[in-house]
C-alpha cells in the first residue's frame, strides 16, 4: 500500500471524522512534491493537452461575428487558440480579436492589448481596465513607459501570493486563519494540511526561483499545487482545502494594499497617449468606477461572472449617452467572456466546471430575447460595436 495512503487510512480508523492526519504529513519537502511543483508550472504541453486546446466540446457554426477583446491565452500558444477559434466559429465573417493578458500587452494580428490592474483613488479600491490598441502603436520603444508600469504592476500583483502562502502558514498570522476556517465552515485538521502544503509550496517557490516562469507566480499557483495531491488524500479532502484557501485568498485581497498600483487615470492618460482604446470590464465588482467618469470607450455589461445586471448597465449606459453633448464619443457597450485558456489544459478531472465553460467570443447575452430588447431601443449590436471599436483604434 502507498505510504501516504496508509497515513489517511490509519487518520480514518482512529477517528473516521478526520478528513486527513496533517501531524503526519512530512513537513520537509519531498520528491513527490518537486514533482508535483514541476508539473503545476510547466508550460510544455503534452499531445493529449494540446488535443484538449485545439478541440472545443462545442462549435457554433451559426455565430457569423466574433467580438472578444477580454480573454486570456496565459501561456497557451496562439496557433493552438487559433485552431480553436476555427474550429468554434467556422462560418465567422466580421471578428475583433484582441487578446487582455493581465498586466502584460500581447499582439493578436492588426492589434495588442492588455487588461491593467489600478488604483481608483476616489473610491479607495483596485479596478481593472481593458486597453486596447493598433499592433504598430505598441511597437518597439513607442510604449516604453507603458510597458514599465505594466511590468511593475505585474510584479506587485504577483507578490499577492506569496502573502496568501505566508498567510496560510507562518506563525503570527493565526487569525487569519481562524477568520477563514470561520467563514468556510473548515475543520482544524483541514487548515493544518492546507498549512503544510502552503509552506511546501513556498519552500519550493525559493528554491526553484531561477527556473520557476514569472507567470506561474499568480494565486492559482497554490490551489493547482493542492490539486495534484487528490491521488494521496483524496477528493474531499482536497475539494475542503480549496473552500477554505478561497476564503484565506479573499481575506488577503481585501487586505492588499493598493498604494503601489497606478492610479487609473494615469494608465488612462499613458493608453490614450498610443492611441488607446479603454473599455471598464466586471462592472459588477467595480461598480464605484461606473460613477468616476473615466476618460474610457465602453462598459462590459456581462461576462461569466457579471451576469445579473446587464440590462439595466445597458439602460445606463444608454442614459449616459443620452446626457453627453454631441461632440464626446458615445460610450459602447461591450461583453467579455473572460476565457482563461491554462483552464483547458488541465484534466477534465481537475477543471472547474463554470470556468472550462467559457470560450473566446462566446457571450450568449447578445442573443439572449431580454437583452436583446434592451439592445435594440439603444440602437446598439455586436456587429455595430465591432464597426465603431475598430473606426476609433484605426483612427
Amino acid at each position: 500500500m502507498n505510504p501516504m495512503e496508509l497515513i489517511k487510512r490509519n487518520a480514518q480508523d482512529q477517528n473516521p471524522c478526520v478528513l486527513v492526519d496533517a501531524a503526519r504529513i512530512p513537513r520537509e519537502v519531498t520528491e513527490d512534491d518537486a514533482t508535483a511543483y514541476r508539473r503545476v508550472i510547466s508550460t510544455d504541453l503534452s499531445p493529449e493537452q494540446v488535443e484538449r486546446i485545439v478541440t472545443p466540446p462545442r462549435t457554433h457554426p451559426t455565430q457569423e461575428t466574433v467580438l472578444a477583446v477580454h480573454w486570456h491565452p496565459e501561456f497557451v500558444p496562439m496557433d493552438l487558440i487559433r485552431q480553436r477559434l476555427e474550429r468554434l466559429y467556422p462560418r465567422r465573417s466580421k471578428e475583433l480579436i484582441i487578446p487582455t493578458q493581465h498586466n502584460e500587452i500581447l499582439e493578436w494580428d492588426a492589434y495588442a492589448g492588455v487588461e491593467v490592474d489600478c488604483y481608483s483613488s476616489g473610491f479607495n479600491r483596485k479596478v481593472q481596465l481593458l486597453l486596447h490598441f493598433r499592433r504598430e502603436n505598441v511597437a518597439g520603444e513607442r510604449a516604453h513607459t507603458l510597458r514599465s508600469m505594466c511590468s511593475h504592476t505585474f510584479k506587485y500583483r504577483s507578490s499577492q501570493l506569496f502573502e496568501l502562502l505566508e498567510a496560510a502558514h507562518l506563525p503570527g498570522t493565526e487569525p487569519r486563519r481562524r477568520k477563514a476556517a470561520a467563514m468556510s465552515n473548515t475543520d482544524a485538521d483541514v487548515v493544518e494540511f492546507a498549512s503544510v502544503l502552503a509552506a511546501k509550496l513556498q519552500r519550493l517557490i525559493e528554491d526553484n526561483w531561477e527556473t520557476t516562469p514569472r507567470d506561474a507566480i499568480k494565486n492559482k499557483l497554490l490551489r493547482n499545487f493542492v490539486d495534484e495531491f487528490r491521488p494521496t488524500y483524496g477528493d474531499v479532502a482536497v475539494n475542503k482545502a480549496q473552500v477554505y484557501l478561497k476564503a484565506l485568498k479573499e481575506l488577503v485581497k481585501q487586505n492588499f494594499s493598493l498604494k503601489y498600483f497606478y492610479r487609473a487615470t494615469e494608465i488612462i492618460e499613458e493608453a490614450r497617449s498610443l492611441g488607446a482604446g479603454v473599455v471598464i470590464p466586471h462592472p459588477e465588482q467595480f461598480w464605484p468606477i461606473l460613477l468616476a467618469d473615466y476618460d474610457v470607450d465602453g462598459i462590459e455589461v456581462w461576462n461569466p461572472q457579471s451576469r445579473e445586471y446587464t440590462e439595466f448597465l445597458i439602460k445606463a449606459v444608454n442614459r449616459q449617452n443620452e446626457n453627453r453633448c454631441r461632440t464626446t464619443p458615445q460610450l459602447l457597450v461591450f461583453m467579455g467572456d473572460d476565457c482563461h485558456m491554462s483552464e483547458k489544459v488541465k484534466d477534465p478531472a481537475l477543471q472547474e466546471p463554470e470556468k472550462a465553460a467559457r470560450e473566446i467570443g462566446l457571450q450568449p447575452a447578445w442573443e439572449d430575447l431580454a437583452v436583446r430588447k434592451s439592445l435594440i431601443l439603444c440602437g446598439t449590436s455586436r456587429s455595430q460595436v465591432i464597426d465603431e471599436y475598430k473606426a476609433r483604434l484605426n483612427g
